[in-house]
C-alpha cells in the first residue's frame, strides 16, 4: 500500500499497518487506565486521611459492615475476647522472620455479633509443630483500635481459610463466611487492629500502605504514552521514504 506526501512516499503493507494501529491502541489505553488508577488512588488516600483524623468511632453491631469506608478509622469497643477460639494467621513476615498475626474474636457487649482482633504478631516455633502460647484473660472491657481489611494474600488456595484442628487453629486466610459458621456467631467482615498502648498484645507496627502513589501510576502513564509515541516514530520512519521529480 502506497501514499504519497509531496516527497514523502508512505509504503508497508496492511499487516504492518494493522499491527501498527493495534499497538498503538493498546499502548494509549494502557496510559489513560494509569491515570485513571491516579485519579482512583489520589481519592483513596484523601479517604484514608479523612479517617484517621475522624473521631473515634464506637464499634457497635448496627455500625455498617464496610471495610471500604471505614478502612483506618479509629474506633473504640466494649465487650469481651472469646479467648476459646483464636487463630494464626500463617506467613506473616516482620523484619525478616516469620510468624502469625493472633486474631481473637472479641464479642459487643450489645449483641452476639463480633469483631476480629488482630492482637499483633507473635515469632513462630522453627519448628512449626510447636504454636505459641497465645492464652488469655476474657473479661468485659473497651479496647481501642483501627478498623483494617483482612491481611490478604496473592493466590487464594482452595481450602487455605479453613481453620486447621490445632491448638491455636492455624487459617492462611481469612474467610469472613468460614469462621462465622465455626465461631456460631457472625462477625464483620474487617477486623481491628489492636493499639499498641493496649494490654493483651504482641508485636504491633500498623502501617498506612498503598502499593503505588498516584504520581508512580502518572509516571507510567507518561512512559505508555512515550512509548506510543516511540512506536508511531518508528512506524513511518521505516514505512517512507524521500523521492526526487
Amino acid at each position: 500500500m502506497k501514499v504519497t506526501l509531496g516527497r514523502i512516499v508512505f509504503n508497508c503493507s496492511l499487516f504492518l499497518i494493522a499491527t501498527y494501529l493495534l499497538l498503538l491502541c493498546l499502548l494509549v489505553n494502557l496510559g489513560f487506565w494509569q491515570l485513571h488508577r491516579a485519579d482512583e488512588k489520589r481519592v483513596l488516600i484523601e479517604k484514608q486521611a479523612e479517617s484517621m483524623q475522624a473521631a473515634r468511632l464506637d464499634l457497635a453491631a448496627i455500625t455498617a459492615d464496610n471495610a471500604e469506608t471505614l478502612r483506618y478509622r479509629k474506633v473504640f469497643v466494649s465487650g469481651r475476647y472469646d479467648t476459646q477460639h483464636q487463630f494464626l494467621l500463617d506467613n506473616q513476615i516482620v523484619k525478616g522472620k516469620a510468624g502469625y498475626f493472633v486474631l481473637t474474636p472479641f464479642i459487643l457487649s450489645d449483641a452476639k455479633k463480633a469483631v476480629l482482633i488482630n492482637r499483633g504478631w507473635i515469632a513462630a516455633n522453627p519448628d512449626r509443630h510447636i504454636l505459641p502460647n497465645v492464652e488469655m484473660k476474657s473479661l468485659p472491657t473497651t479496647l481501642h483500635g483501627r478498623i483494617n481489611y483482612f491481611p490478604s494474600v496473592g493466590i487464594k488456595l482452595a481450602g487455605a481459610g479453613v481453620p486447621t484442628q490445632t491448638s491455636p487453629p492455624i487459617i492462611q486466610i481469612v474467610d469472613a463466611q468460614i469462621l462465622t459458621k465455626k465461631l456460631g456467631y457472625p462477625i464483620f467482615a474487617f477486623l481491628v487492629e489492636l493499639d499498641a498502648d493496649q494490654a493483651e498484645g504482641y508485636t504491633r507496627q500498623w502501617m498506612t500502605t498503598t502499593l503505588m502513589t498516584p504520581q508512580q501510576h502518572f509516571g507510567y502513564a507518561m512512559q505508555w504514552f512515550g512509548l506510543a509515541i516511540a512506536l508511531s516514530i518508528l512506524f513511518f520512519w521505516y514505512s517512507s521514504k524521500k523521492t526526487n521529480r
